[in-house]
């Protein structure tokens, strides 16, 4: 990266080409690109620093290639809301964010007896390597992936009991808070922190997207009254597909 005084690195240079023409349309959507050899010839770079740029860009969502066909510039993608509902047992109660009107599916697979790692062993203030339940969410609609979710819960809590499988038992799906209150505990709280991300090889193949693209990543923990953590998890939502949207009720005047 430039730190205002040394200058871009080569790749980087050329990506910023790469985007102008896009952004003012010399290149426009479907545009198949120049080739490795022609562009290097005319940037004066070589075939590695034309690779380096055209990566950056498809990580970015502008270009996408096409085996045996080259590269070329992506029509942007339409772009949709998801709507964080005010509490985690209404309209969508696993990760909380579903579409307007949801109507698609959750697919869920629970693990019990996971060792937490060390950052996730934090959220919860267990010690690392504590077990837990992880559960992993994924969000479809009509049939294509939306988010994802890796949710932690630790067995101290819920180890021998009927909720120990949040998608299995007779609360199976029911939401953190109904789970919880079930064995004697009220979640008060919940935070959530977003912050940008790049989506790994594993994600992209989930998620149906370019490895590399920007996503949003919510780290979301629910707390009980008496300031422990019950359940952590991190949300994976594609950025180039998906607006996020908080929709906070307020409290009368006077309440």
């Amino acid at each position: 990266m430039a730190d205002g005084t040394s200058p871009l690195a080569p790749y980087l240079r050329v990506a910023a080409t790469f985007r102008a023409r896009i952004a003012d349309g010399t290149w426009p959507p479907g545009h198949r690109m120049p080739s490795r050899p022609e562009l290097g010839q005319e940037f004066a770079v070589g075939d590695n620093v034309i690779r380096r740029a055209q990566e950056l860009l498809i990580a970015e969502g502008l270009l996408e290639g096409r085996p045996g066909a080259g590269t070329f510039v992506r029509a942007p993608a339409e772009r949709r809301t998801l709507l964080r509902t005010p509490s985690p047992e209404a309209g969508a109660p696993r990760p909380g964010l579903a579409p307007a009107g949801f109507d698609g599916t959750w697919e869920a697979d629970s693990t019990a007896k996971v060792p937490a790692p060390p950052d996730i062993a934090a959220r919860l203030a267990v010690d690392p390597g504590a077990l837990c339940v992880r559960t992993v969410y994924e969000l479809l609609l009509d049939r294509q992936p939306v988010l994802l979710s890796s949710s932690w819960e630790p067995m101290d809590l819920t180890g021998g009991t009927v909720i120990v499988l949040p998608e299995g038992g007779p609360l199976a799906g029911h939401g953190i808070l109904a789970r919880m209150a079930h064995i004697g505990i009220t979640v008060a709280r919940m935070v959530e922190v977003p912050r940008p991300v790049q989506i790994d090889r594993d994600q992209a193949q989930q998620l149906a997207v370019a490895a590399g693209s920007q996503a949003t990543l919510i780290e979301r923990t629910h707390y009980a009254t008496d300031g422990r953590p019950v359940e952590t998890a991190d949300i994976v939502v594609p950025a180039g597909l998906w607006d996020i949207t908080y929709d906070i009720p307020m409290p009368a005047a006077g309440s």
